[in-house]
């Protein structure tokens, strides 16, 4: 299919009460909410990204330098396999459950979760990658039966444009509708009534979304960033750590939400890990970073001047790059060792290929940093043995964390993703895409025979207390210090946790091994 050659064309802002109207009405019409109707919609944008996938590529090459195999890496494969998982298990999520942990007398009630649509959403996508997080939430919008207004980003205009196109010529107008637009456009969607919001972006425009949507109690998912530890103990494997940190910062340019702020290096391997670098980038781009195929530019201008100021304002010194070209949008990846956690390269978000390193004496000092930059970022990458892993995992807080990698825990479609704190609110992907944008709807059916047992709860009370009391209350199995109560059963299991473990601890008894400990027996 041709490409798509026109300016970015803003929609009218007096028209966007009407267009929000439009995808309410809709759904009040319940026509999204069949499930013959979903997977529809969704094999319709399954080929609407089939037939647009020459103009994405040359849209993501035009607005951000995109090579194509990241194009296809983590844009159009990312979201064609969302949607074959979606409608190969959509069948299963819409179903009810049965609830969980329900007593005997309450399972005659059949209680169980109903799945329904949240009703009409607003998604506003960003511009780093501009067709995955704004497609992937969509896809988890049409999945759970909501109807939905996309609002791409102004940033990446050319992509803004192909994805018009898409749901224009794929997926039911009246349901799903695409909005052009900047912040005058914005502000009007948000003083509209929604469902629910949905936003990919800054932590300032953030505020500003969830602000607007508390006036109305609207439930909002934030997808935002943070500034995000990378940790390099001196047990680590320093080449793989230099390699894949690097990547992380090299994909997109490093214009990833998730990729590592800064890296935080035991000072005894800090100059080794420097020299791995240099060798992975000769390794990534034999022929130099500005000339080649497999290394994107920044999104536009200002975003380039702000990634320059950051630089200037660094107390640290280049150690690795620091080549850039205003007229072509380029910005070496650039290592800058830096003394202090207040330089700015570590106290501000870069969004881009820059990698600050913060040399640290031990293990202790890199935790107490990493907690006092950004207590909640949206990724953690600790490099250390299990034992140190385990450590930072257990005295950080973070959105996800890749083990000994970078951004893996991220580039699993199937896999849950999303920020704590100020890094985010919710989470999506896979099935967590569905439930995003469903309410878990507690439903039971009372029987009429069922009235004589439910009479003890109507007036009058005279006499019913010792009756309901007899068949609700739940008695502890813990005395007032807070000690197990080892009850008959429990004695029957020495304590073990399964009858097969009491099994092995009795036989243990029964053949003159008293002696030994429960635990002693179930670990033998």
């Amino acid at each position: 299919m041709a490409a798509i050659t026109t300016e970015l064309k803003y929609t009218p802002v007096d028209t966007i009460p009407g267009i929000a109207a439009g995808v309410r009405n809709a759904f009040n019409s319940h026509k999204t909410k069949p499930l013959e109707f979903r997977l529809l919609q969704l094999r319709k944008l399954y080929w609407g990204i089939v037939d647009n996938e020459a103009a994405i590529v040359q849209a993501c090459k035009e607005d951000l330098g995109k090579p194509a195999f990241e194009t296809y890496l983590s844009e159009i494969d990312w979201c064609k396999n969302d949607i074959l998982f979606a409608t190969q298990n959509l069948p299963r999520w819409v179903k009810d459950e049965t609830a969980p942990d329900i007593s005997l007398s309450n399972k005659l009630l059949s209680p169980r979760i109903r799945k329904d649509p949240l009703g009409a959403v607003l998604i506003i996508g960003t511009y780093n990658f501009p067709v995955n997080l704004t497609i992937t939430p969509l896809v988890g919008a049409i999945a759970a039966g909501c109807t939905a207004i996309l609002k791409p980003s102004e940033s990446a205009p050319t992509v803004a444009k192909v994805l018009q196109r898409i749901v224009e010529t794929s997926l039911d107008v009246s349901c799903y509708h695409v909005v052009q637009g900047a912040v005058p456009e914005t502000t009007a969607l948000l003083d509209e009534k929604w469902d629910k919001i949905f936003f990919t972006g800054g932590v300032n425009v953030a505020k500003i979304i969830a602000k607007k949507a508390a006036e109305t109690l609207t439930p909002v998912t934030l997808e935002l960033g943070g500034r995000n530890p990378a940790i390099v103990t001196k047990n680590a494997n320093i080449r793989l750590a230099a390699k894949r940190l690097l990547w992380g910062k090299t994909l997109n340019a490093g214009q990833l939400c998730i990729s590592q702020n800064y890296t935080i290096v035991d000072k005894e391997i800090v100059d080794t890990f420097i020299v791995e670098i240099k060798a992975a980038l000769k390794q990534f781009y034999p022929n130099g970073v500005k000339e080649s195929e497999d290394y994107a530019r920044i999104v536009n201008g200002r975003q380039w001047s702000r990634l320059k100021k950051l630089l200037e304002e660094t107390d640290g010194k280049i150690v690795v790059g620091g080549d850039m070209d205003e007229s072509r949008r380029y910005l070496e990846p650039t290592v800058i060792l830096v003394n202090s956690p207040n330089d700015s390269l570590i106290k501000e978000e870069s969004f881009g290929p820059l990698l600050p390193i913060l040399p640290v004496d031990d293990l202790d000092t890199a935790i107490r940093i990493a907690n006092e930059v950004h207590r909640t970022p949206l990724s953690l990458y600790p490099f250390g043995n299990k034992q140190e892993t385990d450590r930072i995992m257990l005295e950080t807080q973070s959105g996800g964390v890749s083990v000994n990698d970078s951004l893996f825990h991220g580039s699993i479609p199937t896999l849950a993703f999303g920020g704590v704190g100020d890094s985010g609110q919710g989470s999506y992907r896979g099935r967590g895409s569905f439930d995003c944008f469903s309410h878990r709807r507690s439903v039971v059916t009372t029987p009429a025979w069922m009235e004589r047992l439910l009479d003890v709860r109507y007036p009058p009370y005279e006499g019913k207390l010792a009756k309901f009391k007899q068949t609700s209350e739940l008695k502890p199995d813990f005395d007032r210090n807070g000690n197990v109560k080892l009850d008959p059963v429990s004695y029957l299991l020495l304590g073990a946790g399964s009858k097969a473990a009491a099994l092995g601890r009795w036989t243990a008894v029964l053949l003159g091994k008293s002696s030994v400990s429960p635990t002693q027996a179930e670990e033998r």
